[in-house]
């Protein structure tokens, strides 16, 4: 009786590990944000703490007698546009996505086997006593009880199985998401090509809710239009995050212990 409740007991314990195993991960990110890939070699925002503003390299100024051209300028007015490491860049961001996705999966599968020995060597007829053991002796005459209480053998069809299994799945997904902003990013670094690494943050809390609007890619400069402003879909590696604090959020939100019973019940 014991050894029944300890193989339960087990058994229950491999079910819920192996339902854990595979959303370990979600464990690990009850009650956060889902973290944004970063961006290679570049150091990119982090929400946990604010940024710290890059300091321009201060450069002379170089004076030339009789000239109206400036050493180093794209045009010959001065060019307003952000192209050193501090200049603040203006981005418009405009995301209205829009996906639809539908799956159908049916499976079905049958098998029968069948095998048999009708004829082998005379071994066949020897079955009986290999699958059922001998003739049960009576112990009162000492012959063998009669009429033979064992399953007859039949050489022929030894074997005989059939299955049958069928699945049937549907999935379908229909997301809108529609984002219109406009944040101020700052130059971060100056890459060898030319092309500029930007971040912005931008913070807004209104009694004890806030939202938080990040940002950080690789721009260029010929994208860059004449006033100063840049759309989001010009910027490689684009890391952008939208999102809020408070407690409105914070109601929004299943319990730790919800989250967590999801998660690992696996039925």
């Amino acid at each position: 009786m014991h050894i029944k409740r300890l193989t339960t007991f087990t058994s229950s314990v491999a079910l819920l590990a192996l339902a854990a195993c595979g959303s370990i991960d979600r464990v690990s990110n009850i009650g956060k944000a889902p973290e944004m890939t970063p961006i290679k070699d570049i150091k990119a925002p982090l929400a946990q703490r604010s940024i710290s503003l890059p300091m321009p390299i201060t450069e002379p100024a170089r004076h030339q007698a009789n000239s109206l051209w400036r050493t180093g300028a794209r045009a010959f007015f001065k060019d307003q546009r952000a192209n050193r490491v501090g200049d603040i860049l203006t981005v418009n961001i405009a995301i209205a996505d829009n996906a639809q996705i539908g799956n159908t999966t049916t499976r079905a599968r049958t098998t029968a086997e069948n095998a048999g020995l009708t004829n082998f060597l005379g071994f066949e007829q020897k079955l009986q006593n290999l699958l059922h053991g001998s003739v049960p002796i009576d112990p009162t005459t000492g012959l063998p009880v009669t009429p033979d209480p064992r399953p007859s053998v039949t050489a022929g069809s030894l074997v005989d199985a059939d299955s049958t299994t069928s699945y049937n799945g549907t999935g379908t997904v229909n997301r809108s998401e529609a984002i219109n902003m406009t944040v101020a990013a700052i130059v971060t670094d100056v890459l060898p090509n030319g092309n500029m690494v930007i971040q912005g943050r931008q913070e807004v809390r209104v009694n004890f809710e806030k939202r938080e609007l990040l940002l950080a890619g690789i721009v260029r400069p010929e994208d860059i239009s004449s006033s100063n402003t840049i759309a989001h879909t010009q910027i490689a590696e684009a890391r952008i995050s939208y999102g809020g604090k408070g407690q409105i959020t914070d109601v929004q939100q299943p319990r730790y212990g919800t989250q967590l019973y999801d998660i690992v019940f696996p039925f």
